[in-house]
């Protein structure tokens, strides 16, 4: 009996080990892009953000008309900047400037997977950009999907941006990690926190939080307390959302996409 214990423990510190090793390449499966994909938008332009040790990533800027607020939008953990290009597309057509932000590791800049203040150094790279482009701090909002929630999230907490939407947001990353391995020690294997629950208290930006009722990866119950966590912060749950199909639906047969987004880009622009 011993000698199977022995054996089960060593076995489990082992699970433990290959997990913390493994996991970020998990929870960052990144896409690699050998060079940007053509946009066909001639007002967009692909931009450079360098960080103080030499590094960079890339962002894609659609400017904003004069005294339009410009989004700053972080993507979800299985995306680049390119696969948002139709969401830029609905913002500008609603009259805002959108920023699309990449993260290191991913897409032009593929490399080994980010840790969580590389993504926030990431954030800040962008607020630093649009401020030497001669954005305003008032001008600017943030949006965040999925893994992008909690960046903005942050990037909220620190006081940048006048307005906030978070789509499909969790509570943390930590959480996550017990829905979907709840045998382990997950405070301990997992060293990303993204803690969008412990900071929610702290954000004062009138925000939106947008979440799909039947969302099957993040589940809406994150959403909701998030969204109470907030102060001020509206819930807008989205009647048979999936997580992948948000703002996708007129393909899934739930109410029209264009309201949604006409909902999203009223509160971005507002006052």
């Amino acid at each position: 009996m011993l000698t199977f214990l022995g054996a089960a423990l060593g076995g489990y510190l082992l699970l433990c080990v290959v997990a913390r090793a493994a996991y970020p390449r998990v929870l960052f499966p990144a896409p690699r892009l050998d060079r940007a994909p053509r946009v066909d938008d001639p007002s967009a332009k692909l931009v450079e953000l360098p960080h103080a040790d030499g590094s960079k990533t890339a962002a894609l800027h659609y400017p904003a008309d004069p005294g339009a607020r410009t989004v700053v939008v972080f993507h979800g953990n299985g995306e680049t900047i390119f696969h948002n290009v139709d969401h830029a597309t609905e913002l500008k057509r609603r009259g805002l400037g959108v920023l699309l932000v990449e993260y290191r590791g991913y897409g032009t800049t593929y490399g080994s997977p980010p840790t969580e203040e590389m993504l926030y150094e990431d954030g800040e790279a962008a607020i630093a950009y649009l401020a030497r482009e001669r954005v305003p701090e008032e001008r600017v909002a943030l949006w965040g999907w999925s893994l992008g929630s909690g960046v903005a999230a942050e990037m909220a907490r620190r006081g940048h941006g006048a307005r906030l939407v978070l789509l499909a947001p969790f509570t943390s990353i930590t959480d996550m990690g017990r829905r979907f391995a709840p045998v382990l020690p997950v405070s301990l294997v997992m060293k990303h926190r993204l803690d969008t629950l412990s900071k929610a208290a702290e954000i004062r930006q009138p925000t939106l939080v947008v979440h799909g009722d039947a969302d099957e990866l993040i589940p809406f119950a994150m959403g909701e307390a998030v969204a109470r966590a907030i102060p001020g912060a509206r819930l807008v749950p989205i009647a048979g959302g999936h997580h992948a199909d948000l703002l996708y639906a007129e393909s899934t047969g739930r109410p029209d996409a264009r309201a949604l987004f006409d909902l999203l880009a009223e509160h971005l622009s507002g006052r």
